[in-house]
């Protein structure tokens, strides 16, 4: 993958990264115990972060966070089974295209951090 993205896609990276970074934990926290990929997500998040993600790889997995952040989507998530549907799909598309740069390590991480956040919501 190149390195170079256009305008449009830097511009796309910069807002998907700043709703990520900014509403990603306070989402999670609402549907940790609903979702079944959330190790997945939470993984994808790590590799998103982490400077050594080559950039292409970090416009593609803003995008997959933001769409699961974005409170308007083609299925709402509080339908019953179908709500994160649509949001699993796109994060499945997002991990077959960039999979190889996910890491061991932030599998790790997303382990660690889901482990803190489901203690701390039954607490």
């Amino acid at each position: 993958m190149a390195q170079e993205l256009t305008p449009a896609e830097a511009d796309k990276l910069k807002r998907d990264r700043t709703r990520v970074e900014r509403d990603f934990w306070q989402k999670l926290k609402v549907v940790c115990r609903k979702i079944p990929f959330i190790d997945d997500l939470v993984s994808v998040y790590y590799c998103a972060i982490d400077p050594a993600t080559p950039l292409q790889v970090k416009a593609i997995l803003f995008g997959a966070l933001a769409y699961f952040i974005v409170p308007f989507d083609i299925l709402p998530d509080i339908m019953p089974l179908l709500g994160f549907g649509d949001d699993a799909a796109v994060l499945y598309a997002a991990i077959r295209t960039i999979s190889p740069h996910i890491k061991p390590e932030h599998r790790v991480r997303a382990k660690e951090a889901l482990d803190k956040l489901l203690q701390s919501s039954v607490s």
